[in-house]
This record gives structure tokens, C-alpha cells and sequence, in this order.
């Protein structure tokens, strides 16, 4: 049990969370180097802390280990991105199985739909508001809404190692997949219909239709990210100073 005197832990949280954050924020960005001494300079805390908060977060996925280069930012490619989301559709496909083999009780059913109702309420204001798209704070409630509907299934499967696991990979999926911009209408209304038809099954006991539900759901969210995978690609592919372009192919020719 950690002490409250327990100083490097507690600094060990700080460097944790300000690195992490910096991650999340893209200050640090895909393959940056992060040493403990520059981190501890940085914080100005001791190496120690430092160097516990970056044994964590390469343990967690945000930080590897290069030889010759030390510890940087994962840079993750393509196939990286696909696999995370296999792995989330079998660990949320068996919980939604888990979940629907043992029957759900009326008020674990009625519970669920009221956690899915943030969704509804996004979808109306949304409609109402006559944007094109949810703005930033708005798609930070939508991320919210959805990562509380997931959670709340993996917690009635209660498979404590899976959801811990589920939520490092909807992690590196949120940081290192970014969606590039805010869902429509008609994107927030296939996700609400998708979680309803999935609390359907879930209710008629059918693990299943369950695991479809999910099986569908994900393999949308998988597509949308690959496709800006790769539109972020093509746009790194393209010069974006042309006149240094023009530099470099004037150098070639002579």
C-alpha cells in the first residue's frame, strides 16, 4: 500500500501523467526519444520518479524500447492499428457472449439504456444545432458516451483482466489513431443504432446475435480509422512547401 511520505511514488505519478499527457497532446510525437534525465530535467525531479514513470508507460504500450536509440513514442503502422482492433472485437465479443449467456436482469438491461441515452442526446442536439459535425467539446462527450457503453458491458462479463487489457488498447487506439475531425449525423446515428440492436440481444439472451452486434460495430470503427490512416499517408507522401520542392528538383537536375 503506497505512503503518503512515499515521495519518488508520488512523483513517479507526475512524470507519469506529464508525459502521458504530452503523448496524448502530440508534444511528444510518434518515435520522439524520452530519456529519464531529460525528463527529470524537465519536471525538476530526481531520476528515479522519472525513470519509474517511463518503466510504466512502455509497459503500457505509449513508450518502446529501440536498440541503439533507447526509449521512444511507439510509431504505429497500419497492420498495428488493425490488430488493436481484432483484439478489441474478441475481448468485447466474448464479454458481449458472457454477458448475454447468463440472461442480464431487467434493471442491468435498463442501466445499460440509460448509459446509451448520451448518445440520443448528442444525436438531438446535434440535429437541432444544424451543424455539419460535432464540434471538439462535443465529440469529447461522444467519446465519454461511447467508452462508458463498451465499459459498462465488460464490466457485467466481469473479467477484470480483460477490461484492464481492453482499455490499454482503446488507449493507443484514442492517441495513435486520432480521428481527424467530428462524427455527422448520420455516423452518431449508425453508432446508436448499433449499440441498441447490441442491448437487444444482450436482453433476448442470444450470445450469438451479441457477438455479431459487435463483430459489426467494430469493423466499422475499424475501417473509418485505416481509411485516415492512409488519407494521413497520402497527405505526408505530398510536398507541402512547394517552392522547396521546387529547390530540391531544380538540385537533381543540376
Amino acid at each position: 500500500m503506497r505512503k503518503p511520505h512515499d515521495s519518488n511514488l508520488l512523483l513517479g505519478d507526475v512524470a507519469y501523467s506529464a508525459v502521458r499527457d504530452a503523448i496524448v497532446a502530440n508534444q511528444l510525437k510518434p518515435g520522439d526519444r524520452v530519456s529519464e534525465y531529460k525528463v527529470a530535467e524537465w519536471l525538476k525531479i530526481s531520476r528515479t520518479p522519472a525513470r519509474e514513470a517511463i518503466r510504466q508507460l512502455v509497459s503500457e504500450g505509449l513508450l518502446e524500447s529501440v536498440p541503439g536509440r533507447g526509449v521512444v513514442v511507439i510509431t504505429l503502422d497500419r497492420d498495428d492499428i488493425r490488430e488493436l482492433f481484432e483484439m478489441r472485437e474478441a475481448l468485447e465479443g466474448l464479454a458481449a457472449r458472457t454477458v448475454a449467456a447468463r440472461s442480464p436482469s431487467p434493471g442491468e438491461i435498463r442501466d445499460l439504456r440509460s448509459v446509451a441515452a448520451a448518445l440520443t442526446s448528442l444525436i438531438k442536439e446535434l440535429d437541432a444545432s444544424r451543424k455539419p459535425v460535432l464540434d471538439e467539446k462535443q465529440m469529447e462527450r461522444f467519446e465519454v458516451a461511447d467508452l462508458a457503453f463498451h465499459t459498462y458491458i465488460m464490466k457485467l462479463a466481469g473479467n477484470q483482466r480483460s477490461l484492464k487489457t481492453l482499455a490499454g488498447i482503446r488507449q493507443l487506439i484514442r492517441i495513435f489513431a486520432a480521428r481527424r475531425g467530428g462524427h455527422n449525423i448520420a455516423i452518431l446515428k449508425q453508432i446508436n443504432r448499433d449499440h441498441l440492436d447490441l442491448i437487444s440481444a444482450l436482453q433476448a439472451a442470444d450470445p450469438q446475435a451479441a457477438a455479431d452486434c459487435v463483430h459489426r460495430h467494430i469493423l466499422k470503427s475499424q475501417k473509418s480509422r485505416l481509411n485516415e490512416f492512409d488519407q494521413r499517408e497520402r497527405e505526408a507522401a505530398v510536398p507541402q512547401d512547394v517552392e522547396s520542392f521546387m529547390d530540391q528538383i531544380r538540385a537533381e537536375l543540376t
